[in-house]
């Protein structure tokens, strides 16, 4: 599991989304992200590892020995969305984005979601454009009434829906 905290995650963020009257708006906002935010490996560590424990579908990709891209299925029903199921972690590192590996993750990550069951993913998402935007073009949408736990988790976060 701490190799997910290896994955390298600088970027140059200019623009973030927020939701207001229940509509996305990008405003600018400028922020050089290093890595990882303080205490995230710390909270969100026993996070994965429960949903590991309760059978979450975890995929990586690697360039020989290095973890450089994973994305994790939570695969117990979201609880106010029970037919959907969480697509709890998808990062990259910031020398392999735009290599289509994220695009490659989310699809066996939807496959692996079909299989247990669910019509689609709740994406609770970090709220900068290029995020949002990858969800987005993938079919994602807006919900107007997010789900309570993990509204309270990440609150900032731009919720949405994929039905598949």
């Amino acid at each position: 599991m701490e190799l997910v905290w290896r994955i390298e995650r600088r970027e140059i963020v200019e623009e973030i989304y927020q939701m207001a009257d229940g509509r996305l708006s990008l405003r600018p906002q400028f922020y050089n992200t290093r890595g990882w935010p303080d205490g995230e490996p710390e909270l969100y560590t026993p996070i994965l590892l429960d949903c590991f424990d309760h059978g979450g579908i975890f995929l990586g990709a690697f360039a020989r020995e290095h973890l450089v891209a994973a994305s994790v299925v939570d695969a117990r029903p979201v609880g106010d969305y029970p037919n959907l199921r969480q697509l709890a972690f998808l990062h990259v590192s910031h020398d392999w984005r735009g290599k289509k590996l994220a695009v490659l993750l989310y699809q066996w990550c939807m496959d692996a979601a079909v299989r247990l069951g669910a019509a689609g993913f709740y994406i609770s998402s970090t709220p900068t454009r290029r995020t949002v935007e990858f969800y987005l073009r993938k079919g994602a949408k807006t919900v107007a009434l997010p789900d309570k736990t993990l509204v309270s988790l990440e609150p900032e976060d731009i919720h949405l829906i994929h039905w598949f």
